[in-house]
C-alpha cells in the first residue's frame, strides 16, 4: 500500500460536522474514519460521575452518519476515549448508541470493545511494587490518594487497538486512549512509520482546528505515505497552512520537539512543514523513539463533596472599589457564624470583569468596568452543608455595609430566582501519574461482538 487515507470528521464525537464536508472526505476513498470521543479538558467530574460531557442526541447523529457510510463502503472505524472519559460506564453508554444506530440503519459488522478502566486495588499493588511514577509538577502518589479514588482509567497506546484489528474488528470502541492512537494504529498495522502515523494522528485528532479558520466541528483529511503525510480541510472556506499545522503540533505540549506518549516520544527535531498548495500542507521527518520500560498514564478521581453556587452582579462603584475588603469580611463573618459547629467547607468568590478567569495570575487586577459579575461557590461534605454556606455567604454579602453605601435594599443583582443552584457532586483528580507495564496490552482487555442490525450477539 503506497498511501493510507484517514478521514477525521470532528474534533470530538458529538461536536458535529457539515454533511457536505463529510461527503467530500468520502469521495477521497478513506481507509479509516477515526474520531476521538473525549478529553480531560472538561475536568474530573465526568470521569467520577460516569457520564458524558457531550449530549446523546448529538453523538448519535454523528455516529449514524459515520457508521452507515463506513459499513456500506467497507471502511474501518475507530473511536477513542468513548463517552468522553473512557471508563466502563462511558463504554456502555456509547455501545448502547452504536447498537441503536445499527438497528435503525440495519448495519452488520464486527465490533471490538476495549476496556481501559482499572480497579484501584490493582494500582495499589503496582504502587507498592514501585511501578508508579509522578508526572511533574504533580504530587507524588500516596496511599491516601489511592484509598479515596473512585475510578481510574489508563491511557492506551496503539498496541491494544492493533490487537483488536488483528482479531477481525471492523469497528473499534475504545476506552481511554492516547488521542492520536485511534488514527495511528491502523496505519502502523498497515506498515507505515510509527512517528509519521502518530504525528498525523496528533493533527487529525482535533479535525479542522488545525486549519484556518479553525473549527472543532468540521472535517480534516490525512494522507500518509512512507516518508511524509499531507493534511487537507474538506470545507472550501478553510485551508491548512504551515503555521496552522505547526501550531497545532504544539497544542497542549510543554516541549516543542519531544512529545511524550505511551511507550515513547514523538521526536520532531527534524520535522519540516511544506505548503503544497493553497489548502494542503505536507509534513516530513517525524520520528518515534521507544522508551523502555513501557509506561502509560493513569487518570483517577475522588469525590471531595457537593457544590452550590450563586450568581449575581454589582454596579455600585463604591462597592467595586472596596470589593476585596468586603469579600474578606464576608468570609470572616461566615466563619464566625459557624465556628461552634466546626463546619468544614470551601468558599470562593470569582469576580468576572476583575480576575474571574485568571485569579491571582491576572496581570491587570484593577477593574475598569462599571459593573462586575460575581460567582459565589461553596463546597462541603454534603449538599445541605454546601447550600447552607453558599446561602449564608450570599445573604451576608447582599446586605453587607461598606463605607459610603447609599442603598440599603441590597448590594447584589440576581438574574435568577432561586438565586442559588445545586450542582451536585464535586470531584478532583487524585491520580495523574505514570504506570510501568510489562506489556502495552495488559491493562486493556477487549471483547468482540457481532452487531446484527436488530441486535447483537457475543
Amino acid at each position: 500500500m503506497e498511501e493510507y487515507r484517514i478521514l477525521a470528521p470532528t474534533a470530538i464525537l458529538g461536536y458535529g460536522f457539515p454533511l457536505s464536508s463529510f461527503k467530500e472526505g468520502m469521495k477521497r476513498r478513506p481507509h479509516l474514519i477515526a474520531v476521538d470521543a473525549g478529553s480531560t479538558d472538561p475536568g474530573p467530574y465526568y470521569l467520577g460521575a460516569g457520564v458524558s460531557f457531550t449530549q446523546r442526541r448529538a453523538v448519535k447523529r454523528d455516529l449514524a452518519i459515520i457508521l452507515k457510510a463506513a459499513i456500506d463502503e467497507g471502511i474501518l472505524v475507530t473511536i477513542g476515549t468513548a463517552g468522553g472519559s473512557g471508563g466502563q460506564p462511558h463504554l456502555r453508554w456509547n455501545l448502547e448508541i452504536i447498537t441503536e444506530v445499527a438497528a435503525e440503519e440495519d448495519l452488520e459488522f464486527i465490533l471490538a470493545i476495549i476496556n481501559a478502566e482499572i480497579e484501584p486495588e490493582q494500582v495499589y499493588l503496582r504502587w507498592k511494587e514501585g511501578k508508579t511514577f509522578t508526572l511533574e509538577p504533580g504530587p507524588e502518589l500516596t496511599e491516601d490518594h489511592l484509598k479515596n479514588t473512585l475510578r481510574i482509567v489508563a491511557q492506551m497506546g496503539v498496541e491494544p487497538l492493533i490487537e483488536a484489528l488483528n482479531a477481525g474488528a471492523q469497528v473499534i470502541l475504545a476506552g481511554r486512549a492516547y488521542d492520536p492512537a485511534v488514527f495511528a494504529a491502523p496505519a502502523i498495522r498497515a506498515g507505515f512509520p510509527r512517528g509519521l502515523a502518530i504525528h498525523l494522528g496528533k493533527i487529525l485528532e482535533c479535525a479542522a482546528i488545525a486549519a484556518t479558520p479553525g473549527s472543532g466541528s468540521d472535517c480534516l483529511f490525512g494522507r500518509l505515505q512512507a516518508d511524509c503525510f499531507e493534511v487537507e480541510p474538506l470545507n472550501p472556506i478553510r485551508r491548512c497552512t504551515t503555521l496552522s499545522v505547526a501550531a497545532h503540533t504544539l497544542y497542549e505540549k510543554s516541549d516543542p520537539y519531544l512529545l511524550p506518549g505511551p511507550g515513547g516520544l514523538l521526536d520532531l527535531q527534524e520535522t519540516s512543514f511544506e505548503q503544497i498548495d493553497e489548502r494542503v500542507v505536507r509534513v516530513r521527518g517525524s520520528k518515534f523513539k521507544e522508551i523502555s520500560p513501557y509506561r502509560v498514564k493513569l487518570e483517577g478521581v475522588r469525590r471531595i463533596g457537593y457544590r452550590t453556587v450563586s450568581i449575581a452582579g454589582i454596579r455600585d462603584p463604591l462597592l467595586i472599589n472596596a470589593l476585596d475588603q468586603v469579600i474578606s469580611e464576608v468570609k470572616a463573618r461566615v466563619s464566625d457564624n459557624f465556628q461552634q459547629e466546626r463546619l468544614v467547607y470551601f468558599l470562593d468568590f470569582k469576580i468576572y470583569g476583575k480576575n474571574g478567569v485568571m485569579g491571582a495570575l491576572e496581570p491587570s487586577p484593577i477593574p475598569n468596568s462599571h459593573e462586575l459579575g460575581i460567582l459565589i461557590e461553596a463546597v462541603a461534605a454534603t449538599q445541605e452543608l454546601a447550600d447552607t454556606v453558599c446561602g449564608f455567604a450570599r445573604s451576608t454579602m447582599l446586605h453587607y455595609g461598606y463605607e459610603g453605601r447609599v442603598s440599603t435594599a441590597g448590594n447584589l443583582a440576581f438574574p435568577y430566582s432561586p438565586s442559588d443552584f445545586q450542582t451536585g457532586e464535586v470531584f478532583t483528580f487524585s491520580l495523574y501519574h505514570l504506570l510501568e507495564v510489562n506489556d502495552p496490552r495488559e491493562l486493556f482487555p477487549y471483547e468482540i461482538q457481532k452487531i446484527k442490525g436488530r441486535g447483537l450477539s457475543g
